[in-house]
């Protein structure tokens, strides 16, 4: 009598695209999206208040982002091993629970030093969101659609950061910075117990066992040595330490003269967000037409003249440039932090936190320096500082992504 060949256990093919279990996965990093964003950026509508209240500089102001931001870039490779040994949805919703509970004691902070605190833990505990979100959806999804879904998931994240300025910000100028951020995390709250409740349980995932594989340390300096991954970190880096030194001093200049806008109205220029929510889905499905490096590198001549545009003193015309400006951005992001799980030989999930490290890191180094070009030359200090930044990284992408598989 023979003995049974033991078959291989086969590879998990994905959910296929409009299957329910696919769009149960789009709809919950979507809300996850929602929830990590709102919380992130709610207080960068509310700067002005912030300053007022704490009787601060703007770029004093703008640490309270910065604060965040830094704790997310630091706390994602943490959170990667998390998620290579409980699971990336288990490791997300441990983070999206800490992230809403710091949320809603934020307004409780009785000095500006203690806000910079709650900040800092309450971006930390996000960095569990982002650093994990692409590599669930990369192993849940089939590969011919995961550029597609990825466009969805950065759609969700602009969604969100939209929806925590534009609850923050009206809320913060008819009653204060502190009523304007509760709001946005009771928002948040709600916006967490939807992506737990809709994530479908993985199936492509395998967890990594204590000492099975390369170390932790080991798989961070791996995708470190790989050029072509270090090119999409410094995309992230770049592109989006302009991105928020443009929208966290912007709101100051409308609120000063010629302009003169009340907080509640200067709260509503982050409606160009939906041009980012746009640009990232249709850069999802670009992609599969036109390539990956095409489709990034179209991007940065759309954010330079965005900016170019902001430096007429014309509300219309501002308004029209951060809506280009904000669609160039996202575009990028969508394709960068989209194509860094597939360029990843080894170790996805820190490749894709390495790639949120730097991103974030530049939100908070770069996104504060801009504060100090715009204490010494104004908003024309900011815009340049920002179109620098976009040609380092489109000159940087240029050289060192040509002929990297898509």
């Amino acid at each position: 009598m023979t003995k049974a060949r033991i078959q291989p256990a086969q590879p998990w093919p994905g959910h296929l695209k409009g299957s329910r279990p696919y769009r149960n996965l789009l709809l919950a990093l979507l809300f996850a999206g929602v929830a990590t964003f709102a919380q992130l950026y709610s207080v960068q509508a509310v700067l002005p208040g912030i300053a007022r209240d704490f009787g601060i500089t703007p770029a004093d102001a703008a640490l309270s982002v910065s604060a965040a931001t830094l704790g997310l870039a630091l706390a994602v490779m943490p959170w990667s091993w998390v998620a290579d040994r409980a699971g990336r949805k288990r490791a997300m919703t441990w983070a999206i629970c800490a992230a809403v509970v710091l949320g809603l004691l934020l307004p409780l902070a009785p000095g500006f030093e203690t806000l910079l605190a709650v900040r800092f833990a309450e971006g930390a505990a996000l960095g569990g969101i982002p650093g994990i979100a692409l590599v669930y959806l990369n192993e849940e999804v089939q590969k011919l659609h995961a550029a597609v879904a990825a466009g969805t998931y950065v759609a969700g994240t602009t969604i969100g950061g939209l929806a925590g300025r534009l609850v923050a910000g009206p809320i913060g100028g008819w009653l204060d910075w502190r009523a304007g951020v509760l709001a946005v995390s009771i928002c948040a709250a709600a916006a967490a117990v939807v992506f737990v409740w809709l994530a479908p349980a993985p199936q492509g995932f395998r967890p990594l066992a204590r000492g099975q594989g390369p170390s932790l340390a080991r798989r961070i300096l791996a995708n470190l040595r790989v050029p072509r991954l270090l090119a999409l970190y410094a995309q992230g880096f770049l592109l989006m330490g302009g991105f928020v030194a443009v929208y966290n001093y912007l709101g100051f200049r409308l609120e000063a003269p010629p302009f003169s806008l009340p907080a509640s109205l200067v709260s509503l220029l982050f409606l160009a967000y939906l041009a980012g929510t746009v640009s990232s889905r249709l850069a999802g499905g670009l992609t599969m037409r036109l390539g990956r490096l095409p489709l990034l590198l179209m991007a940065i001549p759309v954010m330079l003249a965005g900016l170019a545009a902001t430096l007429v003193d014309s509300l219309p015309v501002i308004l029209a440039g951060l809506v280009v400006f904000t669609g160039g951005f996202f575009g990028a992001h969508s394709v960068a932090s989209g194509w860094t799980p597939r360029l990843a030989a080894q170790g996805r999930a820190q490749a894709a936190g390495l790639y949120n490290f730097f991103y974030y890191a530049g939100s908070s180094l770069l996104g504060w320096a801009g504060g100090l070009f715009f204490g010494s030359f104004g908003w024309t200090g900011v815009a340049l500082f920002a179109g620098v930044l976009a040609l380092l990284a489109g000159t940087t992408a240029l050289l060192l992504l040509r002929g990297a598989p898509d």
